[in-house]
C-alpha cells in the first residue's frame, strides 16, 4: 500500500486527533505518522501564513541592499539587470523540485529526510547524514550572514545621521550582532500562532519597503539618471578578472544569496494545515514573488546609479546606502534605511525560526551532539527552544569572523553552497536511484521532473564552482575567498565522524511513532 492509500485509510478512520479538530489536521498528522514521526507541534500556519515566511525569509529589499556590491563590481549596470535575472530562471527549476519533494514528504526533516527516503538503502544514512551537515552549515552561517548585515546597516545609519563623526568599530558592530541574536532567540522561542501572526507582518513590511524603494530611486533621481539603453547595456568590470564574461557571472553570486531559505517551508511543515498542499505552494510563490520584486528592484538602481565607481569608493560600508543618500539626501535616505532595517531583522527572525526547525529535526534523529537537549520541545510554547538558542549561539561564534572583511565575505558564499548542496542531493536522489521509490504528493510535476531535475542539479553543480573563486584574480590574504575553507571544515568533520563512528549508529530518520523504537534511537554522538 503506498503512502497516499495509507493516508486515506488512516484519514476515514480517524476521528480525532489531541489537540485538533479539524479534519485536515488529522489527515495531516496521519500523514506524518505515515513518515514515521508524531506529531510535536500545533498547526498554526494557514497557507497564506506559510507563504509569507518563505516570502519573509528571503527579504528582498534588505538581501539587495546587502549583496548591491556584487553586481556593481561585476559588470555594473549588466550586472545589475541582467546578473539578477538570469540566475532566476535555474532557481525556479531546483525551487520546483524542491517543491514537489515536501508535498510528497512534509516533515520538518526536509531535506537529509528525502535523501535518505531517495537514496539506495545501502547509502541512506551517509545521504542523509552529509544532506543534514550540508543544511545546517549553511542554515546557521546565513542567520550569522543576514544579522551581521544588519548591524552592519544599524551602523550606517549611525554614521549617516552623524555625517561620518561617528563610525562604528568592528568590536561595536559585533556588539550589535549579538544584541541581535538575542533579540531573535526571543522571538524565535514564541509559540507557533505567534510566530504564524508575525509573519504577516513581516511580509506586509517587506513587500511595502521594496516597493516604495523602487518609486523613490525612479521619481527623486529626477533627470539625473541614465539612460535607457545605459541602465540595460553598460558593462564596467571591476573585479580584477581579465575575462568579462567571467567577471559577469560572478554577479550571480547576490541573486544567489537572496534566492535561499525557501526551503523554510518543508521545515516548518509539522507546524502547517494542509501541508502537502500548502508547503509547495508556500515555496514557489515565495521564490517567483521574490524575484519578480528584486528584478524590479535592480532595474530602478541601475537607472539611479550615475557612477558606479563613486558608489564602490564612498565611505559608507553598504554601496547601496551610498545610492539611498545621493538620491534622496539624508533625512530622506535615512527614512527609508530605517525601513530596510526592519526588514532585515525580521528576515534574521524568520531564518531563526528555519534554523531551528532544522536542528531539531536532526537532533530528533539522534545526528548532533547531546541530541537529547537540542530534540526537547518547550512544554509552553510548543516550540524547540533549546534548538533556537543552539543556533544563536551558533551565529554568534561565526560572528568573530566579521573582525575580517574577507572572511565575513566567505561566510555568506559558505552559508550559499551548504545550502544549495542539500537542495541538490534529495534532488539528484530524485533523478536517480528515488525514480521508482518517490510517491508524488498534492503537488507533482510529472514527467517534467527528469529535465527539470537535471537542469537543478547542474545548475547547483556550476555555482557551488563560481562561489569558491575569489573576486580577483590576483587574490591576497585580503581578498581571498575563504567559503572553500568554511565548507571543507565542516565536510572533513563530517566525514571523519562518519567513518569512526556514526556509521556504526546512524541509518537516517528514526520512527518516533507506532511500535517499537529501534535501539538506535537511545544512540547519541
Amino acid at each position: 500500500m503506498s503512502i497516499s492509500e495509507k493516508q486515506a485509510e488512516v484519514s476515514i478512520n480517524a476521528t480525532s486527533v489531541k489537540g485538533y479538530s479539524t479534519p485536515t489536521r488529522n489527515a495531516d498528522d496521519a500523514v506524518l505518522a505515515e513518515l514515521g514521526y508524531k506529531a510535536e507541534f500545533r498547526r498554526e500556519f494557514s497557507m497564506i501564513e506559510t507563504i509569507a515566511f518563505a516570502f519573509s525569509i528571503m527579504g528582498v529589499v534588505a538581501s539587495v541592499t546587502s549583496t548591491f556590491s556584487f553586481p556593481l563590481v561585476s559588470g555594473g549596470h549588466v550586472g545589475m539587470v541582467w546578473g539578477w535575472l538570469i540566475p532566476c530562471f535555474f532557481v525556479m527549476a531546483v525551487a520546483s523540485s524542491m517543491a514537489e519533494l515536501v508535498s510528497s514528504m512534509p516533515t520538518s526533516a526536509g531535506l537529509y529526510y528525502f535523501s535518505a527516503k531517495l537514496a539506495p538503502p545501502k547509502y541512506s544514512g551517509l545521504a542523509s547524514w552529509i544532506t543534514g551537515w550540508a543544511n545546517i552549515t549553511g542554515q546557521i552561517t546565513l542567520v550569522c550572514s543576514i544579522d551581521f548585515t544588519c548591524a552592519q546597516m544599524i551602523t550606517t545609519a549611525i554614521a549617516v545621521s552623524s555625517n561620518g563623526a561617528t563610525i562604528m568599530s568592528a568590536g561595536a558592530t559585533y556588539g550589535i550582532l549579538l544584541a541581535i541574536l538575542f533579540a531573535h532567540g526571543l522571538v524565535c522561542s514564541a509559540a507557533t500562532n505567534v510566530l504564524a501572526r508575525l509573519n504577516l507582518f513581516y511580509v506586509m513590511v517587506n513587500v511595502g519597503t521594496t516597493i516604495a524603494a523602487i518609486i523613490a530611486l525612479l521619481v527623486c533621481s529626477g533627470d539625473n539618471k541614465v539612460s535607457t539603453k545605459d541602465a540595460f547595456t553598460m558593462f564596467e568590470n571591476n573585479t580584477g578578472w581579465s575575462d568579462n564574461g567571467w567577471a559577469f557571472l560572478l554577479a550571480f553570486t547576490a541573486p544567489m544569496w537572496t534566492l535561499t531559505g525557501y526551503d523554510s517551508a518543508a521545515h516548518i511543515a509539522e507546524e502547517v494545515s494542509g501541508a502537502q498542499r500548502a508547503a509547495p505552494i508556500a515555496i514557489l510563490v515565495g521564490v517567483f514573488g521574490t524575484q519578480v520584486l528584486g528584478w524590479l528592484l535592480y532595474i530602478a538602481c541601475s537607472f539611479a546609479t550615475v557612477s558606479v565607481a563613486n558608489l564602490l569608493t564612498g565611505s559608507l560600508p553598504l554601496p547601496m546606502g551610498q545610492l539611498f543618500l545621493d538620491v534622496l539626501g539624508k533625512r530622506g535616505m535615512l527614512a527609508i534605511w530605517g525601513f530596510i532595517i526592519v526588514v532585515q531583522f525580521v528576515t534574521g527572525a524568520a531564518q531563526g525560526v528555519d534554523a531551528s526547525r532544522v536542528v531539531f529535526a536532526f537532533a530528533r534523529d539522534n545526528a548532533l551532539p547531546g541530541s537529547r537537549w537540542w530534540k526537547r520541545i518547550n512544554k509552553r510554547t510548543q516550540t524547540p527552544v533549546n534548538a533556537v538558542w543552539l543556533v544563536m549561539a551558533g551565529a554568534a561564534v561565526c560572528g568573530l569572523l566579521g573582525f575580517s572583511a574577507a572572511a565575513l565575505s566567505s561566510l555568506a558564499g559558505a552559508s550559499v553552497i551548504g545550502l544549495y548542496v542539500s537542495y541538490a542531493t534529495p534532488i539528484f536522489l530524485r533523478i536517480t536511484s528515488g525514480r521508482d521509490k518517490f510517491v508524488p504528493g498534492t503537488f507533482s510535476l510529472g514527467r517534467w521532473y527528469m529535465p527539470i531535475g537535471i537542469i537543478a542539479v547542474a545548475w547547483v553543480s556550476f555555482i557551488v564552482i563560481l562561489l569558491v573563486f575569489p573576486a580577483s584574480q590576483t587574490a591576497t590574504a585580503q581578498g581571498m575567498n575563504y567559503a572553500v575553507v568554511i565548507i571543507m571544515g565542516v565536510f572533513f568533520f563530517a566525514s571523519i565522524s562518519w567513518v569512526l563512528s556514526a556509521h556504526k549508529w546512524f541509518h537516517g530518520p528514526i520512527k518516533n511513532i507506532g511500535g517499537p523504537t529501534s535501539s538506535m534511537e537511545e544512540k547519541e554522538l
